[in-house]
């Protein structure tokens, strides 16, 4: 199982103070949705307003990004740039 670790305040309402769990999802899309089923009203926090890093790679158009068994993704906040 892939290891998320969600590094913002953003996603606390939701969580609480959980910061990492493990989640069995082959792309970033089916990450989503367990993320969601597992704390409601996540899914949509995160595709509104986190970015993904897989592995260390910060991810451009990320649902059907593959994850990994072992793969380690992070959820950050997006950083609108100009």
């Amino acid at each position: 199982m892939a290891r998320v670790t969600v590094a913002s305040q953003m996603c606390r309402p939701f969580m609480g103070t959980v910061t990492e769990v493990e989640i069995d999802a082959s792309n970033v899309r089916a990450l989503i949705r367990e993320l969601d089923r597992r704390y409601p009203g996540l899914g949509n926090q995160v595709e509104e307003s986190m970015a993904v890093a897989i592995d260390g790679v910060i991810c451009q158009d990320t649902y059907l990004e593959p994850i990994n068994p072992d793969s380690e993704v992070c959820l950050i906040p997006k950083i609108a740039g100009g």
